[in-house]
């Protein structure tokens, strides 16, 4: 019996460089799966999860490997819900975050930006309606204060409070005299990126994923480590009807 085949779904985005960015990624973990690495999308682009799953034989099973970093609605509900039209065998395996592999990317990023022992730190987040995904983003916070040994505050560009400027803004009331950096929690370049940069703090780094660079070999390992979690429960549940998990 074939194994589970390997969907990485990411959000999609309209951002020609940050489609790169995550196709180089999908490229990355392709080489270290045991099978075929299928690239599809939430939004924006295409192929979206039910064109991906009408690609497979028939019958084959699939793990969905999102490639979001948090848990929220896409993960909980629009996946599952994509997954559900094809009869066949599909498990939702857990975001990409949190994990301790994206707080060494993330602290790497203010390494390479200049981050100096006093500057305050805003993790800037995507957002979302979803208390799941956004309590993972605080989590995140967290974990990597304690890397930087010093406080990280959060704030969401979009759907969650607090908003990035009055993070940024808190952040300077706290810490007169020091710049503020925010950490870009983004997985590639795109609008939320570019919203990120035009705020009002003294440095914002890169994403998790940037223009024309190789993957950063922390998240391959983290997709190749989803996928394996979720193929060896899909394949023995393997029968005729469909099986949806989310993780």
């Amino acid at each position: 019996m074939d194994p589970p085949a390997l969907l990485a779904i990411s959000h999609g985005t309209s951002s020609t460089i940050g489609q790169r960015a995550v196709a180089a990624l999908v490229d990355a973990v392709a080489i270290g799966c045991p099978v075929t690495a299928l690239p599809g999308h939430v939004d924006v682009q295409q192929p979206d999860v039910p064109t991906v799953l009408s690609s497979l034989p028939r019958g084959r099973a699939a793990v969905i490997v999102p490639l979001l970093l948090s848990a929220g609605f896409h993960v909980h509900v629009d996946l599952v819900n994509d997954a559900s039209v094809d009869d066949r065998i599909v498990t939702v395996a857990r975001a990409l975050g949190p994990d301790d592999r994206l707080v060494r990317v993330l602290a790497r990023r203010l390494g390479q930006a200049g981050l100096l022992p006093d500057d305050a730190v805003v993790l800037g987040c995507a957002g979302s309606s979803d208390s799941r995904a956004v309590d993972d983003c605080f989590e995140m916070a967290r974990r990597l204060g304690v890397v930087l040994h010093r406080p990280v505050t959060v704030g969401f560009i979009s759907a969650s409070a607090p908003a990035l400027p009055s993070a940024i803004a808190e952040a300077r009331r706290l810490n007169p005299g020091r710049r503020v950096v925010v950490s870009t929690y983004l997985l590639a370049p795109g609008y939320f990126n570019d919203l990120a940069h035009a705020m009002d703090a003294d440095l914002a780094t890169d994403p998790l994923l940037v223009q024309d660079a190789a993957a950063p070999p922390e998240i391959v390992s983290i997709v190749l480590d989803r996928y394996a979690e979720s193929a060896a429960e899909t394949a023995a549940r393997q029968r005729p009807h469909t099986r949806l998990v989310a993780s």
